[in-house]
């Protein structure tokens, strides 16, 4: 299944200690890179969010934040009067020298006296696995949706190429043919400029045997059935790799920590630019030429494509 590095997921948990809130985002990297923004208190969650991820992405940087608020108590709901005073004692102060300073919420209030209490590190490892499950599933589908919208697109290059390719083999007997009519005119015109009677010293026969010989070594230098039977091969594995039936032709049980799609494709990309090289240098014609350069175009943007591919 293809899958692009490049999406968002979210999801949040709710319990009696509170809410805690996971958001998952992806771009494309090499390898992959989990980076983990989180509240010191919440600091025993990372390892067992990483475990999670890693078993699930195979390539990208990962960012995972995590923002938590605890549930109110009876306890937390009142606060002591004593330290009420002292606050306000303290800000009058400090409105002394900085006139402009806000008064502290009530909400504020509450979340200093209750933030002193230590997180329940049982509880809120499982809020977070739960949260961190479903953002991960989010985060899935839209890098699914992603990767089936960059598979369309080198779809369409592969059908190009398909018809760039069947182009130039339906020309390869044109080009022949006029190469072989150039040839026997530039024979009989360099056989007139060196004597007006020079078809009287040789054959017909000898000369159809020199434009045989000259045609068929063009035809050998411009062979190119090879480069095009692997191209169209090529062509066809990459519609197994986006169709997601490579891995399972492979191996019964795929595993994508040994190589995803974005990593087959690169490599198929290469096979495929190469044939396009010795197409080019094998040109016989202006139209082979042309046909090399828009072969090649056609493989860079699947590159630039597939490097946003897991």
């Amino acid at each position: 299944m293809i899958r692009s590095m490049t999406a968002f997921g979210t999801a949040k948990a709710e319990t009696e200690h509170g809410t805690l809130t996971i958001e998952i985002r992806s771009v494309n990297s090499r390898f992959l890179d989990l980076n983990f923004r989180l509240p010191e208190d919440l600091r025993m969650v990372e390892a067992p969010l990483r475990d999670l991820l890693s078993r699930e992405i195979s390539r990208g940087k990962v960012e995972i934040r995590a923002n938590y608020a605890r549930a109110l108590t009876a306890d937390a709901a009142s606060l002591d009067t004593a330290s009420l005073q002292r606050l306000a004692d303290l800000l009058a102060a400090t409105r002394k020298i900085i006139p402009d300073v806000p008064a502290p919420r009530l909400s504020e209030l509450l979340a200093a006296s209750n933030g002193t209490e230590t997180l329940d590190a049982e509880a809120w490892t499982a809020m977070a696995l739960d949260a961190g499950t479903r953002a991960l599933a989010d985060l899935q589908a839209a890098r699914q949706r992603e990767g089936r919208r960059l598979a369309d697109i080198m779809q369409e290059c592969a059908e190009s190429m398909t018809r760039i390719t069947d182009e130039v083999e339906a020309s390869l007997p044109v080009i022949l043919e006029e190469h072989q009519q150039k040839l026997a005119q530039r024979l009989r015109d360099a056989l007139l400029h060196a004597n007006p009677d020079g078809f009287a010293l040789i054959t017909g026969e000898e000369l159809s045997a020199r434009i045989a010989q000259e045609t068929s070594l063009f035809s050998l230098r411009i062979d190119v059935a090879e480069e095009l039977a692997r191209l169209r091969s090529h062509i066809e594995e990459l519609g197994h790799i986006l169709s997601g039936t490579a891995a399972a032709k492979t191996s019964p049980a795929p595993t994508r920590k040994a190589g995803g799609a974005g990593k087959r494709l690169d490599f198929l990309f290469q096979e495929m630019n190469r044939e396009a090289n010795t197409l080019g240098s094998k040109a016989g014609a202006l139209s082979m030429t042309r046909a090399a350069i828009d072969l090649k175009l056609l493989i860079e943007q699947m590159r630039e494509q597939a490097q946003n591919i897991e």
